[in-house]
């Protein structure tokens, strides 16, 4: 059964996006301190280098992402979230797949992310997705319980 999913560019201030963006806040805080949730709340998501997509099922939001820009040769995803009640049906693929979309029209060189090492299922999905395991970027730190992943996108060849 195909499931009609809609992507789209949203504000996180929203009533939808702030509430799926809650619902994720709830899950990191069973699996991790405070001090291993790497996350950027609603104000940092309405940075003009943020862009906030927003995935929806007969109107109904079940997963957010975010890709951020860094000012570099990378951009950075952060926040993507499925909700339970819609998982096992790509929605995860189809947010990373969207911003993947994003990343290569700016032709930004790389996008690299921070999960935890309890997130099986995002895990899966971006090695699936052509992730590789790599050491901390930006301003992280090494943190046990943290996994850091970088894409890198290879240039169109040029006539």
């Amino acid at each position: 059964m195909s499931v009609d999913v809609r992507i789209a560019v949203e504000q996180p201030t929203e009533a939808d996006a702030i509430a799926l963006i809650g619902e994720s806040d709830r899950y990191s805080a069973l699996l991790y301190p405070p001090e291993s949730r790497h996350t950027l709340d609603t104000e940092a998501l309405r940075d003009r280098r943020v862009t906030f997509l927003v995935a929806r099922i007969e109107g109904r939001a079940v997963g957010c992402g975010a890709l951020v820009r860094t000012g570099t040769d990378y951009a950075e995803i952060k926040r993507m979230y499925v909700t339970a009640s819609a998982r096992g049906r790509r929605i995860g693929f189809r947010l990373l797949a969207a911003l993947e979309a994003i990343a290569r029209t700016e032709a930004m060189g790389a996008l690299r992310l921070e999960t935890g090492i309890h997130n099986r299922a995002a895990l899966a999905l971006y090695e699936a997705a052509g992730y590789r395991r790599t050491g901390p970027f930006g301003a992280y730190r090494p943190d046990p319980l943290s996994v850091f992943m970088v894409k890198e996108f290879v240039p169109a060849a040029s006539d």
